[in-house]
């Protein structure tokens, strides 16, 4: 489907909610990023001077924050200082008839200002607050300062991630950010239902490393009950084996995992290694994960003498599972990615041209999402949501440092 079909499209499956982003960086920016995805109209506020600091992170072009293109996709930007009575006016008026406020500053910073949900609740019953801070609104930790990093740490994740003699490793990328947008949208949509039948809003209080603490799956239970704690183990897992990434003659990586005996059993067929199969240390996953070390070695033994294309067509024909590592450049041109349609193209006179970005996430068949445009620039709709839709004075804007165009 080409860029003109899709903008000529059915309307977005959120069309008609609207959000307003009172956040900065990644975390929340990221769950009101998806919101837009699908169709809300999101309406980014940001200081008049500083703007969020996520446009300056990270590789620019042409002094343009390249990072801050993707996670504002879709979004509107207006400027307003919100510790003025000025900016505490624009947001109250933003609010009278908006669905959502996203906000990630620290516990307690907008009732000091005098826009909290209790404020805002009172001009707008029906409003949603997503709140987002490093450790929540509740709790010893709650006037911490936090981030995503923080939360990696915190929430176990980096204890468990690197090899077992070597120190632990922090993702690299924002995991934990990553991790609590996806989070952050769906309590969003679950309040907003909830907001449907009742006709009140309610403030969603969410701190970063919960998110990651729940993705880290069995740990709890398994302290639980049998006093476990994992410890690093590489690529290995602690519950299914084989599970690594190993090397082919020719200097490529994949991953393998064998996560039932047929997948196991399928591996080995594929790289001519059945003995493996009925080895008395391998012929079952329990004991697979008690000998990995050594099945780890007899599996790269044989891929060893592989090269990447063979080895894949093998595992092809064996109907056997594998992936190739891949890096950045080598996922965009895969064929599946192509077909997925999961690198759009964004039109962008900021960045004086197209600009590529991971597409929307999932296909909806009556009411897909899709990419409006790339991130705007700071204040971009000033005037069409400031003057236009809320009827501020021209003059005081500008004489509070808002440009207007």
């Amino acid at each position: 489907m080409n860029s003109s079909e899709k903008a000529n499209g059915p309307a977005g499956a959120l069309s008609g909610v609207r959000v307003i982003d009172l956040s900065n960086h990644l975390a929340a920016p990221s769950a009101s990023m998806y919101l837009a995805d699908f169709g809300a109209e999101v309406i980014k506020v940001e200081h008049p001077q500083q703007g969020d600091e996520l446009r300056r992170w990270g590789r620019r072009k042409d002094h343009v924050g390249l990072y801050f293109k993707v996670i504002n996709r879709g979004k509107k930007s207006v400027t307003a200082d919100l510790r003025t009575p000025l900016g505490v006016e624009i947001v109250k008026r933003l609010c009278a008839d908006a669905d959502l406020v996203v906000e990630n500053y620290r516990s307690g910073t907008l009732a000091r200002w005098g826009i909290d949900h209790d404020v805002l609740s009172v001009i707008n019953p029906r409003l949603v607050m997503l709140k987002v801070t490093g450790f929540g609104q509740t709790g010893p930790y709650r006037d911490r300062p936090g981030f995503g990093t923080l939360a990696e740490a915190f929430s176990g994740c980096a204890y468990i991630s690197g090899e077992a003699e070597g120190a632990p490793l922090l993702p690299a990328f924002g995991l934990g950010d990553a991790s609590t947008g996806l989070m952050a949208a769906f309590l969003a949509m679950v309040a907003l239902r909830e907001r449907d039948r009742s006709g009140r809003g309610q403030v969603i209080d969410l701190a970063l490393y919960e998110t990651l603490f729940t993705l880290l799956g069995p740990q709890v239970v398994d302290f639980d009950q049998l006093g476990v704690i994992q410890q690093r183990q590489g690529s290995r897992l602690p519950f299914v084996a084989p599970r690594n990434t190993f090397r082919t003659r020719d200097e490529r990586w994949v991953a393998i995992a064998g996560s039932t005996q047929a997948t196991f059993e399928r591996i080995c067929t594929a790289l001519e290694v059945p003995e493996l199969a009925t080895d008395p240390r391998f012929c079952e996953n329990l004991l697979r994960i008690q000998n990995a070390a050594a099945l780890d070695e007899a599996l790269q033994a044989a891929i060893g003498h592989i090269d990447f294309d063979d080895l894949m067509a093998r595992f092809a024909r064996a109907d056997a599972a594998a992936a190739p590592v891949n890096d950045v450049a080598m996922v965009i041109d895969d064929p599946q990615v192509v077909a997925r349609e999961n690198v759009a193209t964004v039109a962008d006179d900021e960045l004086s041209g197209p600009v590529r970005m991971q597409n929307v996430v999932g296909k909806l068949s009556r009411t897909p999402g899709r990419i409006e445009c790339a991130g705007p620039r700071l204040g971009e709709h000033n005037r069409e949501i400031l003057i236009d839709r809320l009827g501020l004075d021209e003059q005081a804007l500008r004489a509070a440092g808002i440009q207007t165009g």
